[in-house]
């Protein structure tokens, strides 16, 4: 696979490079977000890692810059910022998952390939329950007629919704589904998310789709009066 490594400490961005070499990754470098921005808009590659505190552009204006631009390449955040709000803000700019420093070479390595084994699944698929329509290629949300704008928290939660319509999925696995397997963010965030996503594919609707099985997560469902837990 072809990574774009973004990284402004010049040890990191070594052991990175060679680490990811010894596993057969072609990898390119940059020192700076502007000139990662640059490369990243004229190359193709597999992946980006990308770090935060970045001099000229951070991680986050890169990621953001990316998306305006239709760019689709998953983006890995690599930071020693832990917070909650980091972390959500990373990953509703447009990251695909986000791993905090100290971090194993293993768990990178294998980050690395959920991200990109997920773009491969996703190419030309497009995902239907009811009226609601999800594109995974140029990531859109139709419900009837209307064009929905989600963020990318949004969509990331409906998407596991949608791939499930019809079946609870437990509140961890939406959870990993939108903010991978990062124990920052807390469950109460999943709620808030859920929330915001009703008021965009349900306030205005009719059958409302989203529901609650207390104790156990959420469903997709227009039917959904057969689940005696549901609301």
């Amino acid at each position: 696979m072809r990574i774009l490594v973004i990284e402004d400490e010049p040890r990191m961005l070594e052991l990175l490079r060679r680490g990811l070499q010894e596993h057969d990754f072609a990898v390119m470098t940059a020192m700076d977000g502007e000139t990662g921005l640059e490369i990243a808009t004229t190359c193709e590659f597999d992946a980006i890692v990308l770090d935060i505190g970045l001099p000229r552009r951070d991680g986050y204006d890169v990621i953001r810059t990316l998306r305006e631009r239709s760019c689709t390449t998953r983006v890995l955040m690599l930071t020693a910022r832990d917070s909650e709000d980091d972390i959500i803000r990373g990953l509703d700019l447009g990251a695909d998952d986000y791993l905090t420093k100290p971090f194993s070479f293993p768990e990178f390595v294998a980050r690395l390939q959920s991200i990109t084994r997920r773009q491969t699944q996703d190419t030309n698929c497009k995902i239907e329950a009811g009226d609601l329509a999800v594109d995974l290629v140029k990531r859109s949300v139709t419900r009837g007629n209307n064009n929905i704008d989600l963020s990318r928290s949004e969509f990331n939660l409906l998407l596991s919704l949608v791939r499930s319509a019809g079946q609870c999925v437990p509140r961890q696995s939406l959870m990993e589904g939108v903010w991978g397997a990062n124990p920052g963010v807390g469950s109460g965030a999943l709620d808030v998310l859920v929330n915001s996503l009703r008021g965009k594919i349900d306030a205005s609707y009719q059958p409302k789709l989203i529901h609650t099985v207390r104790g156990s997560g959420y469903l997709l469902s227009s039917s959904w009066h057969t689940w005696g837990q549901a609301r």
